[in-house]
Order: structure tokens, then sequence, then C-alpha cells
């Protein structure tokens, strides 16, 4: 009796959880619904679907605002669901945590300054010629900036070693595929960790759970 009444108690507490960061939820639902979009386009228009929706330099430049938002509403590679288990570990934790406007500010400057960095360091590589002038058109979509950026600001919802530990491995976790593989992903990557991390101010109390 005990244990069926356990079972019931599941999908109420699964609701609960959901409930408790609704910006989190809201998004990844967005993402599947336009990840199953994409497993119904044609390879080739998928990608010309997507360049549109880059934050690439050529759509930076000519539509910023667009781009920035709509580039964090797809999935390149149409894996939703690794995603819904990264943002159920670090995203619905973080808005929980901070509540939803901190969480949704530290997911925008991570996103928007990661890109904007990454994308300036690529526009200095092909003004030097060490990246070619196509790279101004590359595919550049996602959600992994507002991610990395997510992961570092947990940092400060943690107490005493740990914190440090976890600080540690985050900066660590991003450093070596960029010292390895030197991509301007990486960069964006590590930056967004570094941006998480000075967002320490929007962490402050963050120790308890919100109520978004």
């Amino acid at each position: 009796m005990s244990a069926v009444i356990g079972i019931r108690r599941v999908p109420r507490a699964v609701a609960g959880y959901v409930r408790s960061a609704p910006g989190t939820y809201v998004w990844l639902a967005i993402l599947f619904v336009t990840t199953v979009a994409l497993h119904h386009m044609s390879p080739q228009f998928e990608t010309a679907f997507l360049r549109q929706r880059s934050t690439n330099l050529h759509e930076l430049s000519a539509h910023p605002a667009r781009v920035l938002f709509a580039s964090a509403m797809w999935i390149a590679g149409g894996r939703w669901l690794p995603y819904a288990v990264l943002f159920t570990v670090f995203h619905a934790q973080a808005e929980r945590r901070l509540g939803t406007p901190r969480w949704l500010a530290v997911c925008a400057a991570a996103h928007v300054l990661a890109t904007l960095i990454s994308e300036g360091a690529l526009l200095w590589g092909i003004r030097r010629g060490v990246v070619p002038e196509s790279a101004v058109n590359t595919l550049d979509v996602g959600v992994s900036y507002a991610l990395a950026g997510v992961v570092g600001v947990l940092t400060w919802c943690l107490r005493g070693p740990w914190r440090y530990g976890y600080a540690a491995a985050v900066l660590g976790f991003f450093a070596v595929p960029l010292a390895a593989g030197r991509t301007f992903t990486d960069l964006g990557h590590f930056t967004a960790a570094l941006i998480g991390l000075a967002c320490r101010p929007l962490a402050a109390g963050a120790g308890k759970t919100r109520i978004p």
C-alpha cells in the first residue's frame, strides 16, 4: 500500500518541480517544438534556415537583436534529450535558487556577451588572415553559452569548500578544450562561464530555494 502511495506521489512531485522553475521548462518546451520542426526539414533547407538565425558575423551586423534571440530557440544537431537533462540539473536549480528574473538575467548576459566576445575574436582573426572570410556566415545557434553561464553562477549557491572545488572544476572543464582546440566556440564557452562567475551579486541569498 505504501509503495502505491509513493508511486502516486511521483507525478505530483515532478509537477511541483517543473512549476518551481517555469522559465526553464517553458524554454525547454520551445526547444522541443523547434527540434521536432528541424526533423521535418531537408538537410539543405535546415542549414539555410538555421544560418538565418545564427549569431554569425553577417547576421549580427544586419539583425543583431533578432538573431541573438532566435539563436537561443534552436539546437543544432537535433538532440533534445541531453539538453532536457542538462536544463533540469543546472537551469532548474539556478532558477529555483535565484528566482526567475535573476536566472534570466544570467542567461541573457552569458548568451549575449559570450557571443559578442567570441564573434569579435573571430572578426579579429579574419582581418588578420588567420581565419577564412567564409567564417562570417558560419552556422552558430544553440543554448550552450547560457548553460555555461548558469553552470558558473551556481558556484555561489554552494557553501564552504564545495564552492571552491566546484569553481575549479567548472573552470577546468571549459579551459581544457579552449587550450587544446582554441576554437571560437570554446572561447565563448569559457567566457560564458566567467560571466556566470561574475554574476555573484545576482546570487546573493541564493542558498535557499526561491519561489519564482
